[in-house]
């Protein structure tokens, strides 16, 4: 079961933004982090395509960037930012000729000391594969008709909590996905080390000691789908250690993950109005892949689906919850790039009322929150912040769901949908 994404190209869920936005726009920029298919994507779109992370093609580009431009369009410049003033160059090409479907980019945000582009080269983040992309599942219930108050809640799902387990661990990149056992860890140890040891002093950050930057890496991916702040996570990469790493050395980090798209936080929701009084500002913290978290912790799927394993900061619930929390986070967001809306997290102050996920519509300011339960079973103590929430805001609030790996898609008499995770689609 799944797709075969050796045999060619699958289509993303991305790429009914890209519909849209093409026809409409001289340049566009998707990024995300490595190996997440932008290459792929960008090329079946792309007439001409300079792949600069071949020298002798960064080379040429650099001596004449303005001629690589004028190539057939749509232009491809793969991994832009391999040639320095590119960035820059694209945006004085198209301040000049706002031609649609001109230039394609792919690679992460713009370098330091590059023009923002605001206006210009709007982005696309793309994520890791949802189940729906992998082939695992056909969606019943739809984001979009959710964010219109107008969806229908119906469907069996066919996977399980071992399946979902399985999903996590595997990954959502799409070179991984024939990959099991010693070959998928090997695959996923290398990407984790390419980052220490490549990426990160390739983005402008020495690392004196790759050793710190692991540990940091692992104790922030205990956190993960956690508000944890970060002079705990600093605390647990040291544990024992009376010489902890100071801010200005941890901090680095964040700023640099951020812009190689490996940390992918989760914003805290900020009201369009001033509805609700001591929210939080503080983010969730996600990593690119949930597998990458689950990697850097050592969880299998037994001691996963056990319970087994030691993580590294205090939670809630097991750490198979958090991560399936991550996995639905990332699914979320997907989806939520069609409906043009922003996901983010809801949490009081004092922790006494939280929502998982936030999702507004740009357009209306409509919003669905979604919370996330690990268990099949959802009872009126799991939706008691979904009902404050709605009672909070009124009609603003459009619907309202518990994301879970259960079997069965159903609304309860209150009006909360309940949706196993594999039957929600675009």
């Amino acid at each position: 079961m799944g797709n075969d994404f050796r045999r060619g190209y699958v289509r993303r869920v991305l790429d009914d933004q890209l519909d849209v936005l093409l026809p409409q726009l001289p340049a566009l920029l998707l990024d995300g982090p490595k190996a997440v298919g932008k290459t792929r994507t960008a090329e079946q779109r792309a007439r001409s395509v300079w792949s600069l992370h071949r020298p002798a093609v960064a080379s040429v580009v650099a001596a004449d960037p303005v001629a690589a431009i004028k190539a057939a369009p749509p232009v491809l410049f793969d991994e832009y930012q391999k040639v320095d003033g590119l960035w820059d160059e694209v945006k004085d090409f198209v301040d000049r000729d706002l031609t649609p479907s001109r230039v394609l980019l792919t690679g992460s945000a713009p370098p330091p000391g590059a023009h923002s582009g605001a206006g210009r080269i709007p982005s696309l983040r793309m994520r890791p594969l949802t189940l729906h992309e992998r082939g695992m599942s056909v969606p019943t219930v739809s984001l979009a008709q959710m964010s219109t108050g107008s969806a229908t809640v119906t469907g069996t799902c066919p996977l399980r909590l071992a399946d979902y387990t399985g999903a996590i661990l595997q990954s959502g990149l799409p070179g991984l996905q024939h990959l099991t056992g010693a070959a998928l860890q090997a695959q996923l140890d290398g990407y984790l080390e390419r980052i220490v040891d490549r990426d990160v002093p390739d983005a402008g950050l020495k690392v004196r000691r790759p050793a710190t930057l692991t540990a940091w890496l692992r104790a922030y991916a205990a956190a993960v789908a956690t508000p944890t702040a970060w002079d705990k996570i600093r605390d647990a990469a040291s544990p024992g250690q009376g010489d902890k790493p100071a801010k200005t050395t941890t901090l680095p980090y964040v700023d640099v993950l951020t812009h190689l798209r490996i940390l992918d936080e989760l914003p805290a929701w900020t009201p369009s109005r001033n509805h609700l009084d001591r929210l939080t500002q503080a983010p969730k913290h996600h990593l690119a892949d949930p597998a990458l978290a689950a990697r850097l912790v050592g969880m299998t799927a037994a001691s996963l689906l056990t319970g087994a394993g030691d993580v590294f900061t205090p939670k809630d619930g097991t750490y198979l919850g958090q991560l399936f929390e991550s996995l639905a986070t990332m699914t979320v967001r997907v989806f939520a790039g069609p409906v043009t809306a922003s996901v983010s997290h809801l949490r009081l102050g004092s922790g006494r009322r939280e929502v998982d996920l936030i999702v507004e519509r740009d357009e209306d300011r409509a919003i669905v929150a979604f919370e996330v339960k690990l268990a099949a079973d959802v009872t009126d103590a799991d939706v008691k912040h979904l009902v404050w929430l709605r009672e909070q805001l009124g009609d603003q609030v459009v619907d309202l769901a518990v994301l879970t790996p259960g079997e069965h898609a159903y609304r309860r008499r209150d009006g909360v949908a309940v949706i196993p995770l594999g039957l929600l689609g675009p």
